[in-house]
């Protein structure tokens, strides 16, 4: 297939050339499906495109027509151009692409400098930004961003307005999932709108710490703020925790649960992967495990103790430069509307995910039937259809059989191996990436330490699980360390119940990080190679305040 490795692999472009899994490692933890691919995720693409335009970072004339750029899929596996995030940090005043690689790749080895190209100066989009920059500050609480209020409403209603899907037929359940793809593109847009705005107050806080001598406030001020959504389950989740299982209590609840938080999950982007809706064995079981937890576990105690560290180190800070007026001036107003665009991004993460969950349901109508015709093996396989092709399935279902198989073996085959973290131009090929199951040659021995980056600050000791996927919370028990590749709000419940989480890679807007600071987790991240390299079963302590894991006693 040339540069493509599988039916899902994109062009990628050779103006920005460099990709990276950061941040979308989190979004698309497995390989993307031939659905997905042709239909949602182009229109992130254009979503994308949208929101460098709405910003002043890019004109829209940057980008080719019709192929990927911003994002693009190797091996299956889907990229961000790191090229692109760069070059609005060299774009943007007051940034660099230094600062963009700290936000976006944590402390990860590889990453190749930036070098400049004709056509990145450009004066007039700076100027831009940096109007979009001071129309971010005034932005002080989440009810100032109405359109995600509206969005979040907006998503909710599709919940409400949902058909029986039963009575549909195939093509009236696929237009059902057509009308929704392009609202994905406004929501896509929103997210990356927001996503880019948080990383202002962080640059900005991140800075005067850094100048002063004082990076370990960085961390407590963005800490704390409440608000995030993607937290929210893990809230409800402890409330039913201490609900007698049989009783009529938790079955109401239970209820009410997946009507809200139904639409998450793991690898929940993906139309195919299951949910809380569609498996609830999956919430059933993390809320089982909360009730193996003390009641000073509970989620909404540690909050609280967050939002009063992250008020002194806000005051501490403050205090520093109050002999610099323009500094401080400048400081408060970040710390201010840090408490917008923080959990801002979280909403509109989720918004995605309610619009995507409704095209989920309307696909498994289509697989269940399709399952009944014996053109798939499970319902899940109508994500090895492509957009272009779903009709003459529809019309000759037993011909896509083969083709269905086929593609769903490669796709598993891809799923047990790890790609490269970073590439420049396309990678090597599946046939050279590790199993993600494989062990480090230098594993770690007792009194080792394996260095990463601070993340919620904290300290904290016990047994060590490697975990590499969500879908089995019975995997950890309350006070172990968790131990994952990447997290998505699937891996939430499993944060509870830990005393504390270390991630191979992230940074400080990364997933691990914003719910570790909501939930009041000691978390390293961009620990790289720790679930490879840490024994499973060895005690560890986890300073989330430096960074540092120790193995203290193997298992």
């Amino acid at each position: 297939m040339g540069d493509r490795y599988y039916v899902t692999d994109t062009a990628l472009s050779e103006r920005f050339p460099i990709y990276t899994r950061a941040n979308v490692g989190e979004v698309f933890p497995d390989p993307v499906t031939p659905l997905t691919s042709t239909s949602a995720l182009w229109e992130a693409e254009l979503g994308w495109r949208d929101a460098w335009e709405r910003m002043g970072a890019f004109e829209l004339s940057e980008f080719p027509d019709g192929d990927f750029c911003q994002l693009g899929v190797q091996g299956g596996y889907c990229y961000l151009n790191a090229s692109l995030i760069r070059l609005f940090g060299e774009r943007a005043p007051g940034l660099s692409w230094q600062d963009m690689d700290a936000q976006f790749f944590g402390a990860q080895p590889g990453i190749p400098p930036y070098e400049e190209m004709a056509g990145d100066v450009r004066p007039d989009l700076s100027e831009k930004i940096g109007a979009t920059f001071q129309w971010v500050f005034g932005q002080t609480s989440l009810s100032d961003l109405t359109q995600l209020t509206e969005d979040r409403a907006r998503t909710k209603q599709m919940r409400a307005d949902r058909p029986d899907f039963t009575t549909l037929s195939l093509e009236q359940c696929w237009q059902k999932f057509l009308d929704i793809v392009p609202v994905h593109r406004h929501l896509f847009a929103q997210h990356l709108f927001t996503t880019y705005m948080a990383t202002v107050p962080v640059g900005v806080i991140s800075g005067v710490a850094t100048a002063v001598g004082r990076p370990d406030l960085i961390m407590p001020i963005i800490a704390g703020i409440g608000e995030v959504d993607s937290a929210e389950p893990s809230h409800a989740m402890w409330r039913m925790s201490r609900m007698p299982a049989d009783s009529a209590e938790f079955r109401a609840a239970f209820d009410e649960f997946l009507y809200e938080f139904g639409s998450r999950g793991p690898n929940e982007w993906e139309s195919r992967s299951p949910t809380w809706e569609t498996r609830p064995a999956l919430a059933l079981a993390a809320i089982d495990r909360m009730r193996l937890s003390p009641d000073d576990a509970d989620p909404a105690r540690h909050h609280a103790e967050r939002a009063a560290e992250r008020a002194a180190a806000s005051a501490e800070l403050l205090a520093m430069v109050e002999g610099d007026p323009a500094t401080h001036g400048q400081l408060a107003a970040a710390i201010a509307c840090s408490a917008a665009w923080l959990p801002g991004r979280e909403r509109t993460k989720t918004n995605n995910i309610r619009a995507i969950h409704e095209m989920r349901m309307a696909m498994r109508e289509i697989g269940a039937r399709m399952v009944a015709a014996g053109a798939f093996d499970e319902i899940e396989d109508f994500g090895f259809v492509t957009q272009d092709e779903m009709l003459r399935l529809f019309a000759d279902p037993a011909s896509f059989a083969a083709t269905v198989r086929e593609r769903r073996d490669e796709y598993n085959r891809l799923l047990e191996l790890e790609p490269p973290f970073v590439f420049v131009g396309r990678t090597d090929g599946p046939d050279t990436w590790p199993r993600r199951d494989a062990e480090a040659a230098d594993r770690l021995g007792a009194g080792d330490v394996l260095a990463g980056m601070a993340g919620c600050p904290g300290s904290a000791e016990g047994i060590a699980r490697v975990v590499l996927d969500s879908n089995d919370p019975t995997a950890l028990e309350p006070g172990d360390i968790l131990v994952a590749p990447i997290t998505d709000p699937s891996w939430t419940p499993l944060f509870v119940p830990a005393a504390g989480v270390v991630v191979d890679v992230g940074a400080p807007l990364s997933h691990a990080i914003i719910v570790s600071r909501e939930l009041g987790i000691p978390c390293v991240i961009s620990a790289t190679g720790a679930t490879r390299r840490i024994p499973h079963g060895a005690r560890v302590r986890v300073d989330g305040s430096t960074g540092m894991v120790t193995v203290l006693e193997l298992p």
